[in-house]
């Protein structure tokens, strides 16, 4: 008996996911196990493997497409089997009385050109047959669609190429007296946006418009945390110690310094403010998808040895593309480290909605007075954003400079 695959459900908030790439055709044998197809979320990809034997009958939705979740992708079972039931065409078909099923299956037959949008009816496309058709400098409009409900899918945009279909307008290159002549056609390169990308962008704008942020910075004698961090890497192999970075160490200075300013753990709406009674770090992670703020929750409750192997357990599953949606989100506050880009300051953007972010900068030698004398130092600098709604400048300030303290201090704030 056929079965449908249906796109899975990736943590709670997901509603829809985009099929990355196909691995079966429509009529080749698959057994239980085989790999189907690969998709993604707006932060995370996943694999689908199929769960019985036989034969895809039907490929329900193309690469590109974005999939509502529970909604059935292919079908597998034997040739020949009636799989009207899992398909859209099939339910239309069944509402549709026997003597008009002929002439329809003729239209279908007919090598069809131009594609005809009724008023008011919109015309459904694939992201990738659209990128296709403007490469190529076509109209789609003119392309008979082949796909899932009536959609033009990108061999519709092949075939329209193939039959000399209609181009869009293109202006003509400029010619410049005394230089060589410029190659016709355009002279750029249209990436489209990836759904982690309109996320972040997303994201990023409703923070900056939304928010009254302000950011303070301020640095601290790195001489402690330095000496620390020579001591593990001496020794931490031996005694069965994760490697603990400068990261590591800020997170769990952090940790213990936000329980006494409960306003920066803590979310803000226009109702009221959140404060949590754990602290729940959000990590923000470079990745080839884009920028992702995997969350290490009860940082406060964790040693520094966990905290260095948890966060780098999330850290690589999110740069592999891997983590759980659910670990991406219930944040209570974010720390995000470009001091190994040698970046000196910088304003980080709050991640709504929470009302601070921890920006970590890097390592410069500076020199003070000690004793009548200039004596040169090593300092971190620090740089925290705040939202002004949520909490003002002095409690701000109270927090980075504790958090300076305690690091200036850390094998005192180790002992506590």
């Amino acid at each position: 008996m056929a079965s449908a695959v249906i796109m899975p459900r990736q943590g709670q908030s997901v509603e829809s996911c985009i099929i990355t790439k196909w691995y079966k055709n429509k009529g080749d044998e698959v057994k239980e196990g085989d790999l189907l197809f690969s998709y993604e979320t707006d932060k995370a990809s996943f694999d689908e493997e199929a769960k019985v034997s036989g034969t895809l009958l039907a490929i329900l939705a193309e690469e590109g497409d974005d999939v509502p979740v529970l909604q059935n992708v292919c079908v597998i079972g034997k040739k020949g089997e009636d799989i009207s039931e899992f398909t859209a065409q099939g339910a239309q078909a069944a509402k549709t009385p026997a003597k008009q099923e002929a002439p329809a299956a003729a239209a279908a037959s007919s090598p069809a050109v131009t594609g005809q949008v009724f008023p008011g009816e919109r015309m459904k496309i694939s992201p990738r047959a659209k990128i296709a058709a403007e490469n190529m400098n076509l109209d789609y409009a003119q392309a008979a669609p082949t796909g899932p409900g009536g959609r033009i899918i990108e061999r519709d945009i092949a075939a329209l190429a193939k039959s000399g279909g209609a181009q869009t307008e293109k202006q003509a290159a400029s010619v410049v007296p005394g230089l060589p002549a410029i190659p016709a056609g355009e002279d750029f390169t249209d990436v489209p946006h990836t759904s982690v990308r309109k996320k972040i962008a997303k994201a990023m704008h409703a923070s900056l418009s939304t928010m009254a942020q302000l950011t303070h910075a301020s640095s601290f004698d790195a001489a402690d945390i330095l000496a620390f961090r020579k001591q593990i890497k001496a020794n931490g192999e031996a005694l069965g110690l994760e490697n603990i970075t400068l990261n590591d160490i800020v997170i769990f200075a952090v940790s213990r310094v936000l329980g006494n300013h409960p306003a920066l753990n803590a979310h803000y709406d226009d109702e009221k403010l959140r404060m949590f009674k754990n602290v729940h770090i959000g990590m923000a992670v470079d990745t080839p998808r884009g920028l992702l703020v995997p969350t290490l929750f009860h940082a406060n409750l964790l040693s520094l040895n966990e905290i260095a192997k948890q966060a780098k357990l999330i850290a690589k599953e999110a740069q592999e593309g891997s983590i759980s949606p659910d670990l991406l989100t219930g944040a209570s506050f974010t720390i995000t480290n470009l001091g190994a880009l040698g970046i000196e300051h910088f304003t980080p953007v709050i991640n709504p909605p929470q009302t601070g972010i921890l920006g970590v900068n890097n390592i410069q030698t500076r020199v003070r007075m000690e004793g009548g004398e200039m004596k040169p130092y090593q300092a971190m600098g620090l740089s925290l954003t705040y939202d002004h709604r949520a909490l003002d400048g002095a409690p701000a300030s109270r927090f980075l400079k504790e958090l300076c303290s305690s690091l200036e201090s850390f094998s005192a704030l180790l002992a506590k």
